[in-house]
């Protein structure tokens, strides 16, 4: 969850660090702070809040140096305070480190270290690691350790990390050692950056654009040893590793804010070209299919599937949903959708014909990798459908498909939920046409779906007319959010998305299920939010909106153009355009995006870094 910088080289460490946690700042933002080796000793900067206020902190009490480590927080041990942020130190300053991740096992690590003497000046569990490497050193010199060796402090490295029970991405400096850096990964991901005469490191690759497009992404259980003119990676059980040197294929154009006020909003807009990416390459019109190249399985294993299960955690879960649905209609192949941080933990029966999908926008996913590791472990197929290039999960995954959304900056998830439906959308097409679905029908869904870019971009033009509806509703506190079949996914991910970014109390429901508890909870302050595009149940969920009018609910459709029957008793009406059954979670995720973000934007929320949340859940 946390975000990581580190660098090492011949420009001011200060303004790197800065600028990289600026940038990953969607992964925490509760404080930040920075460690600069300005010799002979550490120096620390760190301060709660957004990182502009560390920096206003470090402007005004700057520090020079070339080798530094940053860290921008959000956190799992501890109260949010200046005391709290990152980076810690150990012992008497001779170790200052940045952490990503949960040790679980602190708690008993710091009872025997404070029996040792060591004094705890913060309540995070990453503060026991910091002091753990300083005992380790000073126990490896009374042993009779060089200290102006490397060695020494790898061995104190291992030595520490053998000790920890959890997950970490570790960068660590050492106040004896001023041209060097150590970095360490279990669970939570760290990439280095390959310079001329200087070395990045980092959580993700979006602090090293514009500094360098060749990457090196750690793996687990690797220690990467770093000076400004090389890099060695060493592997806990195989040793010195080979450098696999990759090339950084983003473009630090997508995430710029352009004109728009927040990223949550420019990602909306994006989405017309996001879905064109999306399909783009993956249609085949003469064979009235899809076509992938990155799953990796002969045509035999695809036919000889008998059950998929999607495995995935918020809004990537709600995209699954959908997904079943989609697979269940097109390819007939029973599917089941898995809460990520459920299934890790589970034993379910899976056939060896079963394929598991995780799906997941930043590939770093915590619950998500675990339960595809379990899978993989048990000999199943598992695919991967991803955004973010080099992550975890894709690179771990048997294959997969990218998203191709671009960066992703809001914490909200908007394009990224879009693009994982019109993936699904051809996934069904694709094993679809492999087993049952007519030409006919794959020529439907292809003449269909081409023209979804351009109804997306006629969905935003409500945009206006929702921020007028936003005004009426954005003082009530609670909000029920109904739809049916392909529309309630989209019913659960609309009410997410209040959730996350007004902090209103928002829940999502099958229509027809509202009589079964939830219709207790319609009055005048609680309006519905109703998802009632035309479709073969439509007279069953205007019913549904009938039952809450004469409960004196206020009611918001999300319907289809010209349905002049809804517009008569519902409250406020958006229009979006008329589609098949399959594709209207995508033109109906528009409206209810665009809702959320102008009533938590009239609510004076931070509608990009909402409280308590953060962008990539790495930590379970």
């Amino acid at each position: 969850m946390c975000g990581i910088v580190g660098y090492i080289g011949h420009r001011e460490a200060g303004s790197v660090l800065i600028q990289g946690l600026q940038k990953l700042e969607y992964r925490g933002y509760d404080s930040s702070g920075v460690a600069i080796h300005e010799s002979p000793s550490i120096q620390i900067r760190k301060k709660k809040g957004r990182v502009s206020e560390m920096a206003a902190l470090f402007k005004a009490s700057p520090v020079a140096g070339t080798l530094g480590i940053g860290h921008t927080r959000w956190a799992t041990h501890g109260e949010t305070n200046d005391q709290n942020s990152h980076p810690h130190v150990g012992g008497n300053g001779e170790v200052v480190i940045v952490h990503n991740g949960v040790i679980e096992n602190y708690s008993s690590l710091r009872t025997q270290l404070q029996a040792l003497g060591y004094v705890f000046r913060t309540t995070t569990d990453t503060e026991t690691v910091a002091h753990l490497l300083s005992h380790h050193l000073e126990e490896q010199i009374k042993l009779g350790a060089d200290p102006s060796e490397l060695s020494t402090y790898l061995k104190v490295v291992e030595i520490t990390l053998s000790k920890l029970k959890g997950t970490y991405g570790l960068v660590i400096m050492f106040q004896d050692l001023p041209n060097l850096l150590i970095a360490a990964r279990l669970g939570s991901p760290l990439v280095i950056g390959v310079g001329k005469g200087e070395h990045f490191i980092a959580s993700d690759a979006s602090p090293l654009i514009g500094y360098t497009d060749e990457v090196i992404y750690l793996s687990d259980h690797e220690i990467a040893v770093i000076t400004e003119d090389e890099v060695e990676v060493i592997h806990r059980d195989e040793g010195q590793q080979k450098l696999s040197i990759q090339t950084l294929d983003q473009v630090s154009v997508d995430s710029d804010l352009g004109d728009f006020e927040h990223y949550m909003l420019k990602e909306i807009f994006e989405q017309p070209q996001t879905l064109e990416n999306a399909m783009r390459g993956r249609i085949d019109e003469d064979e009235a299919t899809a076509k992938f190249g990155g799953l990796n399985l002969s045509a035999q294993q695809l036919r000889n599937i008998d059950r998929v299960v999607l495995t995935a955690c918020g809004t990537s879960w709600h995209s699954g949903l959908v997904g079943e649905y989609l697979l269940e209609e097109f390819a007939r192949i029973p599917t089941e959708v898995e809460y990520a941080s459920e299934l890790r933990y589970r034993n379910p029966p899976i056939s060896n014909d079963t394929m598991i999908f995780a799906i997941t926008q930043s590939g770093e996913t915590a619950d998500t990798l675990a339960a595809m590791r379990e899978c993989k472990r048990k000999g199943h197929p598992t695919l991967a459908i991803c955004n973010v290039v080099g992550s975890s999960i894709a690179r771990e995954a048997d294959g997969g498909i990218y998203l191709h959304a671009g960066p992703e900056v809001g914490v909200a998830s908007t394009k990224a939920f879009t693009s994982q439906v019109m993936v699904m959308i051809q996934l069904a097409l694709f094993l679809g046409r492999m087993r049952h679905l007519s030409y006919p029908a794959g020529r439907r869904i292809i003449d269909a779906i081409q023209k979804i870019p351009d109804q997306i971009q006629k969905c935003l033009e409500c945009n206006d007319l929702i921020k007028d509806i936003s005004n009426k509703y954005c003082n009530f506190n609670n909000f029920l959010y109904l739809g049916r079949l392909y529309n309630f996914p989209g019913a659960l991910e609309g009410a997410l998305k209040l959730k996350e970014i007004s902090y209103i109390h928002a829940e999502g429901y099958p229509a027809a299920e509202m009589k079964h508890g939830p219709i207790a909870l319609v009055d005048e302050e609680t309006p519905s939010v109703f998802v009632v595009p035309r479709g073969q149940i439509y007279p069953k969920v205007m019913s549904n909106l009938e039952e809450v009018k004469a409960r004196k609910g206020p009611v918001i459709a999300i319907a289809c153009e010209g349905d002049k029957k809804i517009a008569d008793i519902a409250d406020d009406v958006i229009y979006v355009p008329d589609v098949e059954d399959f594709l209207q979670p995508l033109v109906t995720a528009i409206p209810l995006q665009l809702l959320s973000y102008h009533i938590a934007v009239l609510r004076g929320c931070n509608v990009d870094r909402p409280r308590n949340l953060a962008k990539s859940v790495t930590v379970e």
